[in-house]
């Protein structure tokens, strides 16, 4: 068993952990978790904590967090792909592509088949020119987009290009259509909600959404929330 010293230790010098993110916690939310654990549980007044990828509040998941000197290793992780799974809730739209807000328009959804899902996932699949939410971090001017959303005005971001490596549509259970999807780097998922109703002539909005992968990290190798706080506290008891 690895001692208070030891982890300590390992903290300064820069560990690597991943956290597999709960609902409704924002990424910071973890990083600050975590930051009070060390600070608290074990005396490390000054240590850096980071995390490399934001996940949305409403999304679960893989979460990359870095300390110490690992913190200068963020960049690298922060290209590489991230897998998706989740599910599109269609004939609806909200202003903020996913649950955060509330539906404001209504689509039909009849005439949309398990072949029209699969043919539209297969055409938004590869080199995409996707434009951001507004409900999103993205700065506009110096600030952030999500500002301007939350007071109403009404502005168009720029198109990124981002890369779809993989598009599955998994389930097919209308209204709902659950999905898999490998993507590049600054690919928003809520987005690409919103593109893959428009393509099929309804609408629709992301529904939920876990991240599985982030290059060849998994998911299934992460720790809980309460399980980083337990191990953290259980140095206590060493004597």
């Amino acid at each position: 068993m690895q001692t208070k010293e030891a982890f300590s230790e390992s903290i300064r010098e820069g560990k690597m952990m991943f956290i597999d993110k709960p609902y409704r916690w924002t990424s910071f939310d973890v990083v600050n978790k975590l930051k009070a654990l060390l600070q608290h549980r074990l005396g490390l007044k000054k240590i850096k904590v980071g995390h490399a990828g934001t996940l949305d509040p409403l999304a679960t998941g893989l979460l990359i967090i870095c300390t110490g000197k690992a913190t200068k290793q963020i960049e690298q992780f922060q290209v590489l792909d991230k897998t998706y799974t989740g599910t599109f809730y269609t004939g609806k739209t909200t202003p903020s592509f996913d649950l955060e807000t509330s539906p404001d328009k209504e689509y039909p959804t009849a005439h949309i088949t398990k072949e029209l899902a699969e043919k539209t996932a297969g055409v938004l699949t590869g080199p995409q020119q996707q434009i951001p939410p507004l409900f999103s971090a993205k700065k506009i001017g110096g600030e952030r987009a999500y500002t301007f959303a939350r007071k109403g005005k009404d502005t168009v971001l720029k198109a990124n290009l981002v890369h779809i490596k993989t598009f599955e549509i998994t389930e097919f259970d209308l209204p709902n259509i659950h999905f898999r999807v490998q993507c590049s780097k600054g690919t928003y998922i809520r987005a690409l909600a919103r593109d893959f109703g428009e393509a099929m002539n309804s609408g629709a909005y992301l529904a939920a959404l876990r991240r599985t992968h982030i290059g060849q990290y998994d998911v299934t190798n992460a720790w809980s929330i309460q399980t980083m706080t337990d191990m953290i506290n259980s140095f206590e008891d060493q004597a």
